[in-house]
C-alpha cells in the first residue's frame, strides 16, 4: 500500500517553506444558506486562506462559542442536512485549489456511517476531518476508513492534555496537529492565550512537524504572532461574523486582511 500524501500537510509545508504559515478559515456549510456558504468558502480561499475548515452544523455545539452556534443553528434550521457537506466539498474543490476539511462532532459520522461517511468525503473531493470530541484512543473506526480512503484526520490537543496524550494525538493526526489555545469554546478574544505557545512546543517535543492554533485568532497581527512559533493559525468565529454582518464580499475584506498576517512572518 502506497503511504498517503496528505494534501493539507503538503499546503501547509509549503507556505511554512516560503518564510511563513498557513492561514486556515473555519465557515459553517450552510449558513446563512448553502449556496451562499459556498460562495463564502470559495471566496476565503481566493483571498489568501491556504486550507479550508468547513463546519458540519450539529444539534449541540458543545465546543462551539456563540458566534459559531448561531450560524450552525440557523443552517439547521434552514434545512442543512449532512449530503449538503458533500455537495459543498464537491462545488468548491471544482473552483479552488485548496485542500477542504471537515470538521464534525463524531455522533453525526456515527450515524451516517464511518465507511460511508469516509466514502462519500473522498468522492466529494475532500482532504480529510477535524474531530473535536473524537480522541485519538476511541478513534479505531475512522483511522481505518481514513486508511483506506487516504483521508487526513486532524486531533486535537489542549494546554491541560498530558505528555502522553500529545504524543498519541501527534502519532495518529495527518495533516496537521489542531492546538486549542485557550481552555473552553471557541470565539475570537483580543489576545491569543500564551498557553498556545507553551502547547506548541510541548507538541514539537513529541514531533510534531505540523502544528496549528486555534480559537481566539481574530487579527493579522495575531495570525502574524501565531504563526511565528506554529505552521498554521486557524481562524473561525471572526469569518463567520464577518459573513453575517456583511455577506460574501466582507467575509473576502477580511480574509483578505487576515493573509496579511502570513506575509514576512518569519
Amino acid at each position: 500500500m502506497t503511504e498517503h500524501v496528505s494534501p493539507v500537510a503538503t499546503r501547509i509545508a509549503q507556505r511554512v517553506a516560503d518564510g511563513s504559515g498557513a492561514l486556515v478559515g473555519y465557515l459553517p456549510v450552510g449558513f446563512p444558506d448553502l449556496e451562499t456558504s459556498i460562495e463564502a468558502a470559495v471566496a476565503l480561499v481566493e483571498n489568501g486562506v491556504d486550507v479550508l475548515e468547513l463546519g458540519v452544523p450539529y444539534s449541540d455545539p458543545v465546543m462551539d462559542g456563540p458566534v459559531i452556534q448561531a450560524a450552525t443553528q440557523t443552517a439547521l434550521a434552514g434545512g442543512f442536512k449532512l449530503r449538503h457537506a458533500f455537495e459543498a466539498v464537491e462545488a468548491i474543490t471544482a473552483r479552488v485549489d485548496a485542500p477542504v476539511l471537515l470538521m464534525t462532532y463524531w455522533n453525526p459520522v456515527v450515524q451516517y456511517g464511518v465507511d460511508r461517511f469516509a466514502t462519500d468525503l473522498a468522492a466529494a473531493g475532500g482532504a480529510g476531518l477535524i474531530t473535536p470530541d473524537l480522541v485519538p484512543d476511541e478513534a479505531d473506526d475512522w483511522l481505518a476508513a481514513s486508511e483506506t480512503h487516504g483521508l487526513d484526520r486532524v486531533f486535537l490537543a489542549a494546554p491541560s492534555s498530558t505528555q502522553t496524550r500529545l504524543s498519541r494525538a501527534v502519532e495518529l493526526s495527518r495533516g496537521f496537529v489542531y492546538a486549542v489555545s485557550t481552555m473552553g469554546i471557541t470565539g475570537a478574544r483580543a489576545d491569543v492565550d500564551a498557553a498556545a505557545r507553551v502547547l506548541v512546543g510541548r507538541l514539537r517535543e513529541v514531533g510534531a512537524t505540523s502544528a496549528c492554533v486555534g480559537i481566539g485568532i481574530s487579527t493579522a497581527e495575531q495570525v502574524r504572532e501565531v504563526i511565528g512559533y506554529a505552521d498554521g493559525a486557524i481562524v473561525g468565529s471572526a469569518l463567520v461574523r464577518a459573513l453575517s454582518e456583511g455577506g460574501v464580499d466582507r467575509v473576502a475584506e477580511v480574509a483578505r486582511s487576515l493573509s496579511r498576517g502570513t506575509l514576512n512572518a518569519n
